[in-house]
């Protein structure tokens, strides 16, 4: 029998992967520690977000940072005990944060990040997972119009990427999206976007679909590589060993364990995201949005109204905290005065970071093990690209972009 294909991590960019590889022909496992998709994909905003080209790490993060830090109501945390092991990620991080680099930094994410929509629609086209990928509008919420012209350097960069909006100002706001109160007065609305609306079941569904067509889904802990002549043929696990051809570490913040087991050392820190889930709610957007001054995402979901967002820098092996919670819940008071609900839902996960805010995508060396990970909060929107560009590199077909950027021997020195 052929050796299989081993994709390790099901969140969506290891089942993107794993569905491109069974359309290639190739026999796939794809593998686990968990059930699928319930890492940080599971608690995501559900955002296809390929307007989300601009880093965290810009030039004004250099000015903003103190004032986040000493500021309870800015959207920025810090697990302060993690700190001194943080350090060194913290200054390549911060490093990044000036204008060339930051301009690299969008250009490196528009490729993979642009077409997420068609991208997604195209993993599930003439299957019957197409209903998952809702068409929508998406809108960022200002208190002013003033509020939204200070954000302008954000806006270049979008228009850069070929997103420009809509600008929506005084009852207008109300009258796109009724559930906002007076404390928005301005509304930055992008056509033609698109979300989910319910991320952990439309992953569940596509590992469903790729296991129905032949593919294998393990749930088992990845325990260590084997190679022979520097190549993979074999995977360690929990439940035993498992030849392979090819390895796809595609694990999200987990992967950096799995690459100390390759004896290789990769500044992936974890920015540790957070939601609410307003249940039952007496009002839902008509579409997702972004609140600026909280730095949250609103998406109408299944379950409910979910908000998330804030980044907390931190350990992943670390419980919540209960900071970022408080934030998300005020804001969303102040921005929907009038929403009533039944209970709210909180949640934790934890988004890989590269200190340039570009994952990392290709070979590592000759050896048959392929990195998908590190998108930070894209990595929903993101696999379905990523995966197809992982597929084709190993079956030979190269894909039509400049792969340099994600090339994982940037950090392999």
């Amino acid at each position: 029998m052929q050796k299989p294909i081993v994709v390790i991590g099901a969140g969506m960019v290891g089942v993107s992967t794993a569905i491109w590889l069974q359309r290639a022909g190739q026999r796939v496992i794809l593998m686990d520690r968990g059930k699928p998709g319930m890492g940080a994909s599971y608690g995501n905003a559900g955002l296809i977000a390929q307007w989300a080209v601009v880093p965290v790490n810009t030039p004004s993060l250099w000015k903003d940072t103190p004032k986040y830090l000493i500021n309870p109501n800015s959207p920025l945390f810090l697990k302060w005990t993690h700190l001194p092991k943080m350090l060194p990620w913290i200054a390549k991080f911060m490093s990044n944060a000036n204008a060339a680099d930051a301009q690299r930094m969008v250009d490196n994410l528009i490729p993979i990040l642009t077409d997420a929509v068609d991208q997604h629609k195209s993993l599930v086209r003439d299957t019957p997972l197409e209903h998952w990928i809702t068409n929508s509008k998406f809108s960022y919420a200002y208190p002013t119009h003033a509020d939204f012209k200070h954000d302008a350097y954000s806006w270049d960069m979008k228009r850069h990427a070929g997103f420009t909006p809509t600008v929506l100002t005084g009852k207008d706001v109300q009258d796109a999206e009724p559930i906002l109160g007076p404390a928005t007065g301005c509304l930055a609305v992008l056509e033609g976007q698109g979300h989910i609306t319910n991320p952990a079941q439309y992953i569940t569904e596509v590992v469903a679909h790729f296991t129905a067509q032949g593919g294998e889904f393990l749930e088992a802990e990845v325990q260590d590589f084997t190679k022979s002549n520097g190549r993979i043929t074999q995977i360690e696990t929990a439940i035993g060993p498992i030849e392979c051809t090819h390895a796809v570490i595609t694990a999200g913040i987990w992967s950096k364990d799995l690459m100390r087991k390759l004896g290789l050392s990769i500044p992936l820190e974890t920015e540790r995201g957070y939601h609410v889930i307003y249940k039952n709610p007496s009002q839902m957007p008509d579409d997702p949005m972004m609140i600026a001054k909280g730095k949250f995402a609103v998406n109408p979901m299944d379950m409910g109204l979910r908000c998330a967002g804030t980044v907390e820098l931190g350990d992943h092996h670390a419980g919540p905290s209960k900071q970022p919670i408080k934030l998300l819940k005020r804001y969303a008071a102040e921005v929907f005065p009038a929403l009533e609900y039944s209970e709210t839902e909180e949640w934790m996960g934890f988004r890989p970071s590269t200190p340039n805010s570009t994952p990392l995508i290709g070979e590592i060396g000759d050896t048959g093990i392929f990195t998908g990970f590190g998108h930070q909060h894209v990595g929903l929107t993101a696999g379905p690209k990523t995966g197809r560009i992982l597929a084709q590199m190993i079956t030979g077909d190269a894909p039509n972009i400049d792969l340099t950027p994600y090339a994982p021997a940037r950090y392999l020195r």
